[in-house]
């Protein structure tokens, strides 16, 4: 089970100055959630539940290795981590059962384990990434390599060009990929689940 530890203050930043004074780490290494907040004509409390990053990353890696026991895998999980974010790299006998056509059990997978987090930890804020044997990493570049083509191609030709859909992730991978082109610029256009990037030439 994870520490969930509680602190009270006057207000939310002496509740947090506890915190980090009492676990010895930097707001940034916390998960802080509000739990409680008392307010009376003459004074306030409010009470903060905390749970620190380091030790939520070790405990995802023993829910994801005791859910995909369950389902009958053996895996091996090896934890990267990368603008704060941990990628859960998993290693199987079965790698093509776990990704799944297209990605679609890796990404079921990505989402009942987001989802047993969240209740655990009372919070969705917790950003982290599971992949199969450098599946997505192989998938992202993928996805680079034909977002910088496409770019070319609307810088040549002058015509807008509508990528395939994606989900949010890849959308966002592709505007962060072309934010800096001189030549092109990208905008999100439709509704879920057929949302896709517009790649369009600058004026």
């Amino acid at each position: 089970m994870l520490s969930k530890h509680s602190y009270t203050g006057k207000n939310y930043e002496e509740a947090v100055s506890k915190a980090k004074i009492d676990l010895q780490e930097l707001e940034e290494n916390l998960i802080i959630n509000i739990k409680e907040e008392k307010k009376t004509l003459l004074s306030k409390k409010i009470e903060i539940e905390v749970l620190e990053k380091r030790e939520v990353k070790e405990y995802l890696k023993k829910i994801i290795k005791s859910l995909l026991k369950d389902m009958g895998f053996d895996v091996e999980i090896e934890i990267t981590v990368n603008n704060d974010t941990p990628t859960y790299r998993l290693y199987s006998t079965n790698d093509a059962l776990l990704i799944g056509k297209d990605g679609k059990n890796l990404k079921a997978l990505t989402i009942i384990i987001n989802a047993i987090l969240a209740k655990e930890i009372n919070s969705n804020n917790y950003q982290f990434f599971i992949d199969v044997n450098d599946y997505k990493k192989r998938n992202d570049k993928k996805i680079e390599s034909l977002a910088k083509k496409l770019a070319k191609e609307v810088k040549e030709t002058k015509v807008e060009v509508k990528m395939d859909s994606m989900n949010s992730y890849q959308r966002r991978l592709v505007h962060n990929i072309l934010s800096n082109d001189k030549y092109v610029y990208t905008e999100s256009v439709g509704e879920e689940p057929n949302r896709c990037v517009v790649i369009k030439p600058r004026d």
